[in-house]
């Protein structure tokens, strides 16, 4: 995985993986998931975005954030739709 994050700001971060399981668990339990649905779910997550970008140095949230609604997508459509719905809430 790469061990940084850029973000919008264009600052450089560590990568930090709970970040992403605390946001797949968030909009998991949002779409009704049980705790250990939902837990499995981000797991999955989480290794998705991990395998993605094996070997890569950094990598844009933006590109962590699409990854993961690619997944979400095709195998938990329902966590994605909640996912969005947050995204259009914070704007």
């Amino acid at each position: 995985m790469a061990n940084f994050v850029i973000k919008k700001d264009g600052t450089k971060v560590a990568f930090d993986a709970s970040k992403i399981k605390n946001g797949v668990m968030a909009a998991a339990t949002e779409a009704g998931l049980e705790d250990d649905k939902a837990s499995a779910v981000s797991d999955e997550m989480v290794n998705a975005v991990q395998s993605s970008f094996e070997g890569q140095e950094e990598v844009a949230t933006s590109a962590i954030r699409d990854k993961i609604l690619s997944e979400l997508d095709s195998s938990s459509p329902v966590v994605a739709e909640a996912w969005k719905k947050y995204e259009e809430g914070k704007q």
